[in-house]
């Protein structure tokens, strides 16, 4: 069973830094590629950055050398480091795998950046 669980999650102040997770069932090696992504109330979800098992990564131009994409060295969670946050952050944070055109998602978390 396909099991992606997010966590790190939580309120900050803006201009910190938080550093969410997302523990595979497997590893990064049974996906084709897995991703971070964030759906903000009343607006789509949108894709953050990707991360393939090779270890390339690729980012979206809004977040590009604000957010890191980097996996543990035993292959079973990956991260998203998020630097400099602002209020705009504010949203859910979700963790997918895709694997054979499908796509698997977390739970999500909340990150809420306030003062």
């Amino acid at each position: 069973q396909v099991q992606l669980v997010e966590s790190g999650g939580g309120l900050v102040q803006p201009g910190d830094t938080l550093t969410l997770s997302c523990a595979i069932s497997g590893s990064i090696f049974g996906y084709d590629a897995m991703g971070w992504y964030r759906q903000a109330p009343e607006k789509q979800r949108e894709l953050l950055g990707m991360i393939f098992p090779t270890g390339p990564t690729h980012y979206a131009d809004g977040v590009k050398g604000r957010f890191t994409i980097f996996r543990d060295d035993d292959m079973k969670t990956i991260y998203l480091a998020m630097n400099s946050l602002k209020p705009e952050d504010t949203a859910v944070y979700y963790c997918n795998g895709r694997r054979d055109g499908s796509d698997y998602w977390g739970q999500g978390t909340q990150v809420t950046v306030s003062s």
